[in-house]
């Protein structure tokens, strides 16, 4: 049998037929994308968002867009929340298992700082030091600034 669906696989190459058939018989996910972005003095921005708990900081993000690349949709979200352009570095973490969820994080530093907040979104955008980070700091994003900010102080990057 597997054989044979081989076979037929194969003979879908011709067209987009083989490419309509993964889009109906697999699952789609949504893609989150998230950055510690850091200011000239190592500063981390963190915003309040007013669709997280109330108290809440957290990493500028939000979702990707058809056509987008991930640095791209992270440039994007981060322009449209704070006014600030970004040069995306490299990519920090890639997390699965939040359903339909995929989460992608990367390391990001300010390009221009006048900010603009969207407060259609935002309540309040500040930057923090590592050793100044807020109380309502969401837990994954607290865990991924540690893992990452002692990459820097040591060189490694």
């Amino acid at each position: 049998m597997t054989s044979l669906l081989v076979k037929v696989w194969r003979l879908l190459r011709i067209g987009t037929l083989q490419w309509y058939l993964l889009w109906v018989s697999q699952d789609k996910f949504i893609v989150g994308v998230s950055g510690i972005v850091l200011d000239a003095e190592s500063k981390i921005l963190l915003l309040r968002h007013r669709f997280w708990k109330e108290g809440s900081w957290g990493l500028p993000g939000g979702y990707a867009k058809h056509s987008e690349s991930l640095a791209e949709a992270l440039q994007r979200e981060v322009h449209e929340e704070t006014g600030y352009k970004i040069r995306v570095e490299r990519l920090l973490e890639l997390k699965s298992g939040y359903r339909l969820r995929l989460e992608v994080s990367f390391l990001a530093y300010l390009l221009e700082s006048t900010l603009q907040i969207n407060d259609k979104e935002v309540i309040e955008a500040r930057f923090f030091g590592p050793e100044e980070l807020p109380a309502g700091l969401l837990r994954t994003h607290r865990a991924l600034i540690g893992a990452t900010l002692p990459l820097k102080k040591t060189g490694i990057s």
